[in-house]
């Protein structure tokens, strides 16, 4: 969360998920529809006379189909950067994400050294009911061999995922069983998660962070608030850092939550979609609970209207850093053979006025490096690098004045951290041989590190086996010198980074983010800010 690497890693992501193909803010309406009713639709027919003319007249047989997939993409590219074409494979994997389920048998694994290696089981999911365990290599996939072949995990994830109902038999390898154990698994449905982490920071601070904006986002946050609430939770900070967006309805329903009667929470507008406004309800139970919401440059669309509503109203403290900036909704529409559409039909806004859309249209190549520039002109590291638009001035309900036209401008700032970055460590990250040493730790000590009971737990072990120099040694092995002059920053982002991912193979998601969250600066900046309500 604060190291150059994950840094680094946060602009990958973004420009791989926000902008090729990640969560963007939809209105859920679907409508059926080919291609070519669509292409009739506007105020010309050349689309669709040119359509017809090669299907009846070209000198060879053409797959009409495979042309209109090519030239989708092209003609929405000239609209605006979010309005794409989706395959049919991506608009599945898409939908499954933001309905909050899919169809598989339940398990994360990595592949190394040519082996399929069982990270964790799903709990409640169908390999645990047959016995999968932590640990266990997946030899063969129905009969055929999937170890030393150099196969990819999407080929893997092709096999193991299918429809609901449907059987996998998998061949297992396991510590201390002399051949392989054959498991037959019965598909299931798999939940995909909106809620990584629901803990209390301190005796009275609870922190939830939250991933996406799905259709069970509500529902899981409400049940995380009320866990945090039975341990006497009297503040709160919600984590949308990394949040590419989701739904709309489900911002909405999360800021319906936290505002008093009749607070504006957004408002689209678009040429086709006159402005409809969506105020809170005064039904929200936790409307007077004081907040802090986290959000950084991955932050993006309906993570950026909560945010945007949350200050507007002056309900809760915004700190991290600058946001995405992507004010447009989009509508998706599906067609038979499963691929889909996504065009822009507004423009949302916050309860003050502001559109925070980034602009577009000069380049998509700026658009696209914007998040790169922003870096390179020290905005992650300083405050007064950020450029505002002063023409795009609002007051909040309160009359703080705050920004549109580039994302939403945080009350705090916390700059980024990357005092720890090395080469040593970007080698290390390079090679994988953080995330294999890690699985090889966990596997050879599973009993141990259950045994642990707790992040704090597994940390004094950790310490007490003296792991850190066990990697040193490890990356060694493997063709990594040690480097003797690291600073003592850098020492601590090693550890960091190899504590963590043990802790991610030990334990879960919650608490590795508990983990980090220890030492990280905007978490302390949240927590102090809180403190000084």
């Amino acid at each position: 969360m604060k190291s150059f690497g994950k840094i680094l890693f946060s602009l990958f992501l973004l420009l791989a998920g926000i902008l090729i193909g990640g969560q963007t803010m939809i209105v859920m309406v679907k409508r059926a529809g080919g291609s070519i009713a669509i292409a009739r639709s506007g105020g010309t027919n050349k689309m669709s006379a040119l359509i017809d003319a090669i299907s009846t007249k070209y000198v060879d047989i053409v797959d009409v189909d495979s042309i209109i997939d090519l030239a989708l993409p092209t003609i929405l590219e000239e609209l605006d950067p979010h309005s794409a074409y989706y395959p049919a494979q991506e608009t599945q994997d898409s939908n499954d994400e933001l309905h909050g389920s899919f169809s598989g048998i339940g398990i994360q694994f990595s592949v190394q050294d040519d082996t399929v290696r069982v990270n964790s089981v799903i709990h409640g999911g169908p390999s645990e009911k047959v016995g999968l365990l932590a640990g266990d290599r997946i030899v063969t996939i129905d009969d055929s061999v999937f170890a030393g072949k150099g196969i990819p995990s999407s080929e893997i994830v092709k096999h193991l995922k299918g429809p609901k109902g449907t059987s996998v038999k998998v061949g297992i390898s396991r510590t201390g069983e002399p051949g392989l154990i054959d498991f037959e698994i019965v598909r299931g449905d798999i939940p995909v998660k909106s809620v990584d982490a629901a803990y209390m920071i301190d005796s009275e601070t609870g922190y939830i962070m939250i991933n996406k904006f799905g259709e069970n986002t509500y529902f899981e946050m409400l049940t995380g608030l009320a866990q945090l609430s039975a341990k006497g939770m009297k503040k709160l900070i919600i984590d949308l850092r990394g949040n590419q967006g989701g739904y709309l309805g489900a911002a909405i329903q999360m800021a319906n939550e936290f505002l008093p009667k009749n607070d504006l929470i957004v408002y689209t507008e678009g040429v086709h979609n006159p402005r409809s406004k969506t105020f809170a309800n005064g039904y929200g139970h936790y409307r007077d609970i004081p907040m802090a919401v986290m959000i950084d440059e991955s932050s993006a669309s309906a993570a950026e209207i909560f945010s945007g509503a949350m200050q507007d109203n002056d309900r809760a403290t915004i700190v991290g850093r600058r946001s995405f900036g992507k004010g447009l909704v989009q509508e998706p529409i599906e067609f038979a053979d499963g691929s889909s559409i996504r065009i822009t039909i507004a423009r949302y806004y916050t309860p003050s006025g502001r559109c925070i859309q980034k602009p577009y249209g000069e380049s998509d190549e700026d658009y696209a490096m914007d998040i790169v520039k922003r870096y390179e002109r020290g905005e992650f590291f300083s405050a007064d690098s950020i450029r505002q638009n002063e023409a795009e001035a609002f007051q909040t309900k309160g009359g703080r004045t705050v920004f549109g036209g580039g994302g939403i401008t945080p009350d705090i700032f916390v700059p980024g951290d990357t005092t720890g970055f090395s080469q040593y460590y970007s080698t290390v990250v390079r090679k994988n041989l953080i995330n294999r040493f890690s699985f090889k730790l966990v596997d050879e000590n599973r009993q141990a590190v259950s045994s642990a009971g707790s992040v704090n737990g597994l940390v004094s072990w950790l310490d007490n086996r003296n792991v850190l120099e066990e990697f040193y040694r490890y990356a060694q092995q493997n063709g990594v010198s040690r480097d003797n002059s690291l600073s003592a920053a850098a020492r601590k982002q090693m550890r960091t980074a190899v504590y963590s991912n043990i802790i991610y193979d030990a334990m879960d998601m919650q608490e590795y983010i508990e983990f980090l969250n220890q030492d990280d600066p905007a978490v302390i900046a949240a927590v102090k800010a809180l403190k000084e309500q």
